[in-house]
């Protein structure tokens, strides 16, 4: 039997920081991880490889639709949809081997298995060949992420009615494809699926997409997804799906009742995430869950059993890679005597739509609904001399802004580079910065972020010189 200072359980980006950073301070670190590769949902079958789709399916769909008017001709244009899968498939290796580099860079002990604890210092791990391993350890991170959920009468056979982990990696072209749910996971891959030449449809019970942000930024969406060939309709609430064998199809009411039903290669159910906590054995701890099936913790991320922690999916919040990744931080520091922050309300959400969506902080509809009063400055990619340029004259920035004192409030954007825009945003918020106070430094010309320049002069109350 091996002793450990800490041992994370799940290899996720909250996992593999958690044990890297633990590690880098001095800590014996072990990770168990149950699949054969580490990186978790994110590196294998989510974030990553979802981004190498997107990015191929966006180069193509240009190639199709806009290099012409570029003054880029071309013939007999195909796509070799053999070799898109397998450069999603060598990007994810990559990242696979640098995790397998960081773990012996930093001498963290990896264990392949199953990690159940035994109690709350003796964790029982069962490799694929069914060898037992007992370790213990002072300090415990569970970190085991999160599984697709799905809805009553949806049962997910990975055949014809699959979740987003078999979407990529299908060995052909689908003619057709239904999604349920219009959430971050839906939009991408109706983005990816609708730029090859799929039929996508969206099946979605609320009454916009990405319901959690900006409505504004939900609508626009739409609009610029229905122009590029996906069919969407919102509040429809499905109730029922069928493997037909060869198709599938879904039974689903709209908001009056009126039942209706499609058929197509594949139905795709994106309506959210689970957290998994199947065999941890937390029976056998103290540690306890929420109602929703959440891992319950403090506002140190300490279970109910004072040595064991968790962080990301597993606990529920946004379910995202960077909270993951700094829960893990957050963690490890304070277990180091540390004093080290989280202010949830500063964590982006991006989506990786083209244009793409990015948000930090509240949204028009929370403020209005706080009734705290608010200034909005929002100004069009349309305007922008580099938007122009590059044709990616879809969107806007929307600010929103203390009245009285002119604190950010929330930024929201839907247009070009918005994922690699909102983190200047973030500083903002995160400091406490005036709308006025970020309209003032100098922006370069031209670029995109001189959108975000007009919206923050705007929100602080001047007129924009460009509009």
């Amino acid at each position: 039997m091996e002793e450990f200072d800490i041992t994370v359980i799940g290899s996720g980006p909250g996992g593999y920081v958690a044990a890297i950073r633990s590690a880098q301070l001095g800590y014996k670190t072990a990770l168990i991880e149950k699949y054969s590769t580490l990186g978790g949902t994110c590196t294998n079958v989510g974030c990553i490889p979802t981004k190498a789709l997107l990015d191929t399916t966006h180069h193509y769909a240009d190639a199709l639709k806009r290099f012409e008017n570029h003054g880029i001709e071309f013939s007999d244009l195909h796509l070799n949809f053999e070799q898109v899968f397998k450069r999603k498939a060598d990007v994810v290796t990559k990242n696979t081997q640098g995790l397998d580099f960081l773990m012996r860079k930093n001498k963290i002990k990896v264990f392949q298995g199953t990690g159940t604890f035994l109690n709350n210092e003796f964790v029982k791990i069962i490799n694929a060949e069914q060898q037992e391993t007992f370790i213990r350890s002072d300090k415990f991170i569970i970190a085991t992420g999160s599984k697709p959920a799905t809805i009553p009468g949806v049962t997910i056979d990975k055949k014809r009615i699959i979740t987003s982990t078999e979407a990529l990696a299908m060995q052909e072209k689908p003619k057709s494809i239904i999604i349920i749910g219009g959430g971050v996971i839906g939009v991408e891959m109706a983005s990816i699926f609708n730029r090859i030449g799929t039929k996508v449809t969206i099946l979605e019970y609320a009454d916009n997409l990405i319901a959690a942000m900006d409505q504004e930024l939900g609508s626009t969406l739409t609009k610029i997804l229905t122009k590029e060939g996906v069919e969407i309709k919102l509040q429809q609430a499905v109730y029922k799906a069928e493997n037909l064998g060869d198709k599938a199809k879904v039974y689903f009411k709209n908001k009056q009742g009126a039942e209706q039903e499609l058929t197509a290669d594949y139905i795709l159910v994106a309506v959210g995430r689970k957290p998994y906590v199947n065999s941890l054995g937390l029976e056998n701890t103290n540690v306890e869950l929420n109602t929703n099936g959440t891992v319950k913790v403090n506002d140190q991320l300490q279970t109910t059993a004072s040595n064991i922690f968790a962080i990301g999916d597993v606990i529920g919040g946004a379910m995202l890679a960077h909270k993951a990744e700094e829960e893990a931080v957050f963690v490890v520091e304070r277990i180091d005597g540390q004093k080290p922050h989280i202010n949830y309300d500063r964590i982006p959400s991006v989506v990786y739509t083209w244009p793409e969506v990015a948000s930090v902080g509240a949204t028009e509809e929370e403020l209005k609904k706080r009734e705290i009063k608010y200034n909005v400055g929002k100004f069009p990619f349309a305007v922008n001399a580099r938007a122009r340029a590059g044709m990616e004259t879809d969107g806007f920035v929307k600010v929103l802004s203390d009245p009285k004192y002119g604190e950010l409030l929330g930024v929201h954007i839907i247009g070009a580079r918005a994922a690699d825009l909102i983190a200047q945003a973030v500083i903002g918020l995160e400091y406490e910065v005036t709308a006025k106070d970020m309209a003032s430094v100098c922006y370069a010309h031209p670029t995109y972020s001189e959108v975000l320049k007009e919206a923050y002069t705007m929100a602080s109350g001047k007129p924009s010189v460009n509009i």
